[in-house]
């Protein structure tokens, strides 16, 4: 069965050379599309894309690409590649920072006028993030970045351009800017609608008014001796001054039609689990990881509790996803991990192809019962899908909904341990706080990959870094991380700059409290780029 779903219409914008131009909108709403339609892989169902210039260069940074040549073609990329530490290996091989920073290089080092970036920050480490800010600030090209990274769109974004309820909306500035800018819309357009439904409210009772009139007419003009014919003009008048009246009252709102403020769709999941708490779940006694003759980390030993919420942290490339394969039993290793044999693991990778892509949702969740289908398809509406969703294709999906698809499997299980490697990657802005807030009531036991230092910070509370061929085992989540007062001062700075913003994106330009909280974030930026 094969369903056609409106992602965009009548979209129009114009960029400029030189413009950075972030890209936001939900899973599903037509973003990398958009990218592809732009790259000429895929043409619009109606209307064109115009181009100033013939020979125009556009060259698309795909957000996931299993099939890529690591080849370099010339000295910029090969000098790119070192700058991001990208191994000379095969691209198989690589960890995905690393595959995605092989993609980087390729397009800065092309001669594309026109790059598109889709979601170039996830996989990424912060030290990469920066030379990715630094490369777009220095490269003559122009940018079109589908991202749902919110504090990076802020950091390098000159135009947003937003998907939303099928339009294409446009401002010009960073990301803070544009929500401000939504949200003063919609509470305009919110208004300017309720003034009409008063207007529409008014004329309603007013003609009510009339058509009694015109009732209380027809009736006389049947009693009254001698005046019938007098009653009978007087509601003839009545019925034409209400057609009158309903023929103004309809072109006033076709002129004037307003809708109702579409509202926040919402994102909602819940992690069920069975309590071991205090229970030992992981061991690891001198335990070492060899690959291609080089040690990712050796001598590795320590433990970890059920209940603990870990965050394991370390460089592209360090063995993160190793480490979490090593403990389900897909990688080999020297040593010994030990894992109680009782624990039920959700391992969430971040292999989006790793599903069944000829499937659809209701291959995938079958279920027998009436009742069971129904919780399923529930789950699916709780996690921002549509309707229609339920009998697409994987393959159509976009790269968020199969992560979310994949967490989906672990929630309508009870597992009293999740590996999560890169949870939000390519996850759109509402589920990453839902699946915050969702990681933070769980009671599980909890070890997540993550370079989205706000999220580590909300969600764990412990850490294993792998840095220099080591595995420490720290607590107090990202806080032990930094082993300098200048990376002390960034991550504080970072924590508070994150707040502010978290703030601000809930408040309108009117509200007393955004032009002091917009000038602290501010000053916070500033601090931060002195110290970069």
């Amino acid at each position: 069965m094969h369903t056609e779903t409106v992602l965009f219409e009548k979209a129009e914008a114009t960029v400029h050379q030189g413009d950075i131009i972030g890209i936001i909108g939900r899973n599903g709403a037509g973003k990398s599309t958009l990218l592809d339609i732009l790259a000429g892989r895929r043409k619009p169902t109606s209307g064109s894309v115009w181009r100033s210039k013939t020979n125009q260069q556009t060259k698309l940074v795909e957000q996931e690409n299993n099939i890529f040549s690591a080849k370099t073609t010339n000295a910029e990329e090969m000098q790119l590649r070192n700058l991001w530490k990208v191994p000379t290996g095969a691209y198989e091989a690589m960890s995905g920072g690393e595959k995605l920073k092989a993609r980087l290089a390729n397009g800065f080092a092309s001669n594309a006028d026109i790059l598109l970036l889709d979601e170039p920050t996830n996989h990424l480490d912060e030290d990469s993030v920066r030379v990715l800010l630094h490369e777009i600030r220095e490269s003559a090209k122009t940018f079109l970045i589908v991202s749902h990274d919110r504090y990076f769109l802020d950091q390098i974004a000159t135009k947003i351009w937003s998907i939303e309820q099928n339009k294409l909306y446009t401002l010009t500035g960073n990301y803070t800017a544009y929500t401000a800018f939504r949200e003063k819309k919609k509470a305009e357009q919110q208004h300017a609608y309720e003034k009409q439904q008063k207007r529409v409210k008014r004329a309603e009772e007013q003609m009510l008014f009339l058509q009694n009139w015109s009732t209380k007419a027809h009736m006389q003009s049947t009693k009254q001796e001698g005046a019938k014919e007098y009653y009978r003009k007087k509601a003839k008048r009545m019925d034409k001054q209400i057609k009158s009246k309903q023929k103004r009252l309809e072109k006033e709102l076709d002129r004037e039609k307003t809708e109702a403020a579409a509202p926040e769709q919402a994102v909602s999941f819940v992690l069920q689990h069975a309590g071991k708490v205090g229970k030992r779940f992981l061991a690891c006694k001198d335990v070492a990881k060899i690959y291609e003759n080089k040690a990712l980390f050796k001598h590795v030993n320590f433990t970890v509790q059920y209940g603990e919420k870990i965050n394991l942290l370390g460089a592209n490339g360090s063995g993160k996803t190793s480490f979490l394969n090593m403990i389900v039993g897909k990688e080999d290793y020297l040593g010994e991990i030990w894992v109680a044999p009782t624990a039920n693991i959700g391992y969430l990778s971040q292999n989006v192809y790793d599903l069944p892509l000829d499937k659809t949702p209701s291959d995938l969740f079958h279920r027998d019962t009436f009742a069971e289908r129904g919780l399923v398809r529930n789950l699916l509406k709780q996690l921002g899908f549509e309707t229609e969703s339920w009998v697409l294709a994987i393959k159509d999906m976009s790269m968020g909904e199969r992560v979310k698809l994949k967490l989906m499997q672990h929630i309508l299980e009870e597992k009293d341990v999740l590996l999560l490697d890169e949870p939000t990657n390519h996850m759109d802005l509402p589920s990453r706080e839902q699946l915050e807030k969702t990681l933070i009531a769980y009671k599980g036991t909890l070890i997540v990959v993550s370079h989205d230092r706000y999220f580590r910070e909300k969600v764990t509370d412990a850490q294993l870094l792998i840095a220099e061929e080591i595995i420490q085992r720290r607590y107090g989540g990202d806080k032990t991380e930094c082993n300098s007062d200048k990376e002390t001062m960034r991550l504080q700075l970072d924590n508070e700059r994150q707040e502010v913003l978290g703030k601000l994106s809930m408040m309108t330009a009117a509200d007393t409290a955004y032009k002091e909280l917009d000038k602290r974030f501010n000053e916070l930026t500033k601090q931060m780029n002195d110290l970069n």
